[in-house]
């Protein structure tokens, strides 16, 4: 029974809403503050480019963000208002590095209409007062008091009901406001007024200017000593001031809906229309006063949701429908004519309209391919979960017990020979000139015996630890230097080297310390230890890169782990890590320039610890769970960053995020060692050991979600997965806005599901669209065939009357027409059913069978249908039943009868919901998402004893998303493991408008009552941003009701756990009555399933 559920998010909100710059952080620091919906990230600009400060959820969809300062303050402060009437003013404490809150309210009315042009936050430029138009007729006003403090709010009248946008002027002795605003005839004007606070009214404000261009719809506000505001038309721009100053000019038509200033005194403007276009607006000035408009074609971006002006040319974009962009403004333009130079990119999913889930390796862990962006910036997104390898070259071979890369010299930038370790002897490989792999020899180097370790040394030298001996042969000669022999009687049973250092363990506990002086190895210290020595390191990590003052040792026995000083071998710390599973590899690193000890037991659990080099302490200790056997720790670099390779049956790579270690799985199999080889035919590349092969492969970005992009330069708005012929095809159309007769042109496309390469295009009649596609088969027919509902939308018809399912085989690469069937409407979804199709077309579901005419060609027949809809626009089917998503009659259950041939209605949701997506969770539990950003589920009810009942579909479950989701799938991003408790759980994946992908993973009831105990303790613990509460934010929330959050869990906040510090674990532990350990592997396993 799938009625209690986790929801979790894989990949975060990427559709940038809001942008804004300032002093946040320190009045000597500039900032750019990103917003992302339900989320804001914090940058701070550096020389090098924008460094990432700070990433947090807030608890509201953020509908206005402002940065202002009070005149007593020395930096900015950050005002946050959300679609759900809260707000919050936000300062970043320095000390400790994180937001506090100054201030938080509600501004919510018990009546009142929202307004249908969004949500409106201004900040008075003086600093006195903040201004929101959340209802219409009503501009609400909070007062500021003269301390920077927020006094009570309260609210004005306005006349004007249809409200596009309000701006504060600046240079006004009273606070002054501007409004563009649409009467009941069409026509648009901007009027202004002074806010008297005292009288908590507006007086008729110094001027107004009417019969604007139709298309008026933003308001800049300019600084003083100018003055005034520009007004952005679809066809012409205006100035206009209190001194009568009126200056226009005409543009080509378009709309713009983003600008930002680039000087402080306002007399140039970006910006940036629906095209992607950015423009340079300038105001011409003599005296202070504006003489003239000018407007400059800059060149290209993404469309533009935000533009902020950063420093020296340099420009934030931000986009809804596009990647948001760093650009660069140069003097001359480039060969194309544009002075735009994108310097980065920065991925957005959103909005994703559809995907489909792929499982292209067959290994159970499925591929996303979304149609993402809008417009010119839509693109079809592959996200895979987990770190790749790019395998370059492989050569069998069994047995491998170790690899290690050396450099021919110790300056040299590339690795040359990779040395292979087996049980009984050693072989060199190396690089020949046709850039492959060859067996070589390194002449002073025993290889008729296992290594132990190998390492470059100084003096350009080369360490060879074996068994009996530890070896130091010449770079140059290749010949024996120097060597140390193991005492009689003893071995070398585990060993680490740095440039100038080697340790030892030799059995019994006895430890030896070797340094390489003059070309020489001299035998340092010897110590003894209590228990026997499972492994050892000595990775530098201090100020000097050659030589370590720390060595970490695991131990048997007592399980445990140990810090000791060198040279003199003295124990500084010991940790005894419990259970009786020995430590396998330590690893001493720093990443991010924060240095950890990382200790890697037999049974695939990690132990991590901050280390704090000049004292030795360990604080902070965590485990997690990587894999089920052995793990090998090893360093790499990738891009000149370290990163931490864990080689296990589940490889995993270690990386730094924020300051805050993060775990990727690598998608292999099995690894049993890994060496970095940075050569020069393949840089930056790894070797990797793996069951009978050894294999030379480059890595993926280090990052958790994967996205490759395939640029469209149109919209995706459907795609489907054929497996039989290894395709996708998907609905698109591409948007021309300099045609004034037909603006759009659809087509169905079909791509290699490999390559994503273009194999053939069926374009659609004039004024036809794509509605629903899927792939299937027919009784009697082996064949597979993608199936195609359209459209056609006439300008003339709210809705349209006439469709069309057309029916694709793939022939050679190409789609082949096989049948056309015409249909009276939009055909809104299409389902694979019992060997038959089964359309919703405008308010009726339709079932078709597939016949076959006497010269073989096929046809639809219509077999049976059902009436009773709004309009059905999203069906899902499991059998004999079908879910049907309406417009706005929520979710109805019918059933197929096979005896009658007929479709009947079983079940209903009464509730008025105006349904985005829905999907069955399994034969009982259907979801369902709505226009409102919330969640829900229903039951089917075949057990109730009344008829009444049956006939209702009962509300088991609700939760307030705060995202506007287009489409469910089955499927999963990992892979499952089936013996683990998580392989089991069903998953559903689903996408949104932002560009989110989260998982709806239904829990046994045990493991929701536990976790819902946890979330429950969480929210006490970790506070929202701004003091929003988490429980009002989750709480079902539309136009009719309110409800609490019932059957639903947020997985990100319950995962959020893992990012506590230890002493905050302990308390919320306690409080659940488990160890830490049992409860961080409790989530981490959660974490698992995305």
């Amino acid at each position: 029974m799938s009625t209690w559920n986790y929801v979790v998010t894989a990949h975060k909100p990427t559709s940038v809403s809001h942008s804004c710059v300032g002093n946040f952080t320190s009045n000597t620091q500039l900032n750019l503050i990103v917003a992302k919906c339900t989320r804001i990230e914090i940058h701070l600009l550096t020389p090098q480019g924008i460094q990432p400060l700070l990433d947090v959820p807030i608890y509201g969809r953020i509908a206005t963000i402002e940065l202002f300062r009070p005149p007593t303050e020395a930096q900015d402060f950050l005002f946050i208002a959300t679609e759900r009437y809260k707000f919050c003013v936000l300062q970043w404490d320095a000390e400790k590095s994180e937001l506090i809150t100054r201030s938080v309210g509600d501004v919510s009315d018990r009546i009142g209409r929202p307004t249908d042009n969004g949500q409106i936050g201004i900040i008075d430029p003086d600093c006195r007062l903040i201004g929101l138009h959340l209802y219409d007729g009503l501009f609400k006003v909070i007062p500021f008091d003269n301390k920077g403090q927020l006094k009570e709010a309260f609210n004005i009248r306005l006349e004007e009901l249809q409200v596009l946008d309000i701006k504060f002027l600046y240079g006004c002795l009273r606070p002054t406001i501007v409004v563009l605003y649409q009467d009941n005839k069409d026509a648009r004007h901007v009027k202004t007024y002074e806010v008297a606070l005292k009288d908590k009214d507006f007086v008729e404000g110094p001027w107004s200017q009417n019969n604007l261009d139709n298309g008026a719809g933003l308001l800049i506000p300019v600084p003083a000593p100018l003055g005034g505001v520009i007004i952005i038309g679809e066809e012409t721009i205006v100035y206009c001031n209190a001194n009568s100053t009126f200056k226009a000019i005409p543009i080509k038509q378009s709309i713009i809906r983003a600008y930002g200033r680039v000087d402080p005194d306002g007399s140039r403007y970006l910006l940036g229309d629906n095209t992607g276009i950015l423009h340079l607006l300038v105001l011409t000035q003599e005296r202070e006063r504006v003489t003239g408009l000018k407007i400059e074609h800059l060149g290209e971006t993404s469309v533009a949701s935000s533009i902020s002006y950063l420093d020296n040319g340099v420009v934030y974009v931000g986009s809804r429908f596009g990647d948001s962009q760093l650009v660069k403004l140069n003097l001359q333009a480039d060969a194309t004519g544009s002075f735009v130079e994108v310097l980065e990119r920065y991925v957005n999913l959103g909005p994703i309209v559809d995907f489909c889930v792929v499982d292209l390796d067959r290994q159970g862990q499925g591929q996303v391919v979304t149609c993402s962006g809008a417009f010119k910036d839509g693109s079809i997104r592959v996200v895979r979960n987990g770190i790749g390898i790019n395998e370059q070259a492989s050569v069998e071979l069994q047995g491998i017990k170790g690899l290690w890369s050396l450099k021919s010299s110790f300056n040299d930038p590339y690795d040359t020979f990779l040395v292979v370790s087996f049980i009984s002897e050693t072989r060199f490989l190396a690089m020949n000139m046709e850039d492959e792999l060859e067996e070589t020899e390194i002449e002073g180097f025993d290889a008729q015996i296992q290594t132990l370790f190998c390492q470059n040394a100084i003096s350009d030298l080369l360490i060879q630890v074996t068994a009996n001996s530890v070896r130091l042969v010449s770079c140059a000669s290749r010949e024996l230097v120097d060597h140390w022999n193991a005492p009689d009687g003893f071995s070398v049973n585990v060993a680490s080297a740095n440039a100038s250092q080697v340790l030892l363990a030799t059995g019994g506990g006895h430890l030896v310390y070797l340094e390489i002086r003059d070309a020489k190895l001299v035998e340092v210290k010897h110590a003894q230890l209590e228990h026997e020595i499972s492994c050892v390191d000595l990775n530098p990590i201090g100020e000097n890169p050659q030589y370590s003052s720390l060595a970490a040792i695991g131990m048997w026995t007592d399980i445990s782990v140990s810090l000791l000083s060198l040279p003199d071998l003295e124990l500084i710390r010991k940790e005894n890590l419990g259970g009786e599973i020995v430590p396998r590899s330590v690893l001493l690193c720093t990443l991010e320039g924060v240095s950890y000890l990382l200790c890697a037991l037999g049974d695939g659990h990690l132990f991590s610890f901050l280390l704090n080099v000049s004292t030795g302490e360990l604080t902070d200790k965590k485990k997690v769970s990587l894999g089920t056997q052995p793990i090998s720790l090893r360093t790499f670099s990738s891009k000149g960053t370290t990163h931490v390779f864990a080689s296990s049956d589940r490889p995993t790579v270690i990386y730094s995020s924020n300051k805050k270690l993060l775990y990727s799985n690598v998608n292999l199999k099995e690894v049993n060692h890994m060496c970095p080889f940075n050569t020069a035919a393949f840089p930056d590349s790894l070797a990797i050991a793996k069951e009978g092969e050894l294999s030379i492969g480059t890595i993926d970005d280090i990052q958790k979600l994967h996205i490759r992009t395939i640029p469209l330069n149109e919209q995706a708005r459907r795609i489907c997965h054929q497996e039989q012929s290894r395709t996708l095809a998907f609905c698109s159309f591409k948007y021309n806005p300099n045609s004034m007769e037909e603006s759009e042109a659809h087509f169905i496309r079909l791509l290699d599901h490999q390559t994503f390469e273009f194999l053939s295009t069926h374009p659609l009649d004039q004024y036809e669209c794509g509605c629903s596609m899927i792939s299937c088969s027919f009784s009697d027919d082996n064949n597979f065939y993608y199936c195609v509902g359209t459209a056609y939308v006439l300008p003339e018809e709210n809705e349209p009357t006439k469709g069309r399912i057309l029916v694709f085989a793939v022939e050679d690469g190409r789609l082949q027409l096989i049948v056309e069937k015409e249909t009276k409407g939009a055909v809104y979804s299409l389902n694979a059913f019992n060997g038959k199709l089964l359309a919703a077309i405008n308010q009726k579901i339709q079932l078709y069978k597939w016949m076959t005419r006497e010269d073989g060609s096929h046809e639809l027949q219509s077999e049976c249908g059902h009436h009773g809809h709004i309009l059905a626009l999203f069906t899902q089917t499991r059998g004999d039943f079908i879910v049907v998503g309406d417009l706005m009659k929520s979710i109805s259950l019918l059933v197929y009868k096979h005896e009658e041939s007929a479709i009947e209605e079983l079940a209903r949701d009464y509730n008025a919901n105006w349904m985005t997506a829905v999907e069955m969770i399994d034969d009982d539990i259907y979801v369902g998402a709505e226009n409102s950003y919330n969640l829900f589920t229903v039951r089917k009810n075949s057990d109730a004893a009344t008829d009444e009942e049956r006939g209702r579909l009962e509300v088991v479950g609700e939760y307030h998303l705060g995202e506007f989701v287009n489409r469910f799938r089955h499927g999963s991003l990992v892979m499952r493991l089936p013996d683990t408790e998580m392989g089991q759980i069903p998953t559903v994946i689903f996408g949104t408008i932002n560009g989110v992908i989260g998982i709806i993973a239904s829990l046994p009831h045990d493991q929701y009552v536990f976790l819902e105990k946890l979330q429950s303790i969480l929210g006490k613990f970790i506070k929202g941003v701004g003091s929003l509460s988490h429980d009002q934010w989750r709480s079902f929330h539309n136009e009719k009701k309110t409800a609490e959050a019932r059957n639903f869990l947020d997985g990100d906040l319950i995962e959020s756990f893992l990012d506590l510090n230890r002493s905050k674990m302990e308390e919320v532990s306690k409080g659940m009555g488990v160890s830490v350990e049992n409860l961080s592997k409790r989530v981490e396993e959660l974490t698992r399933l995305h």
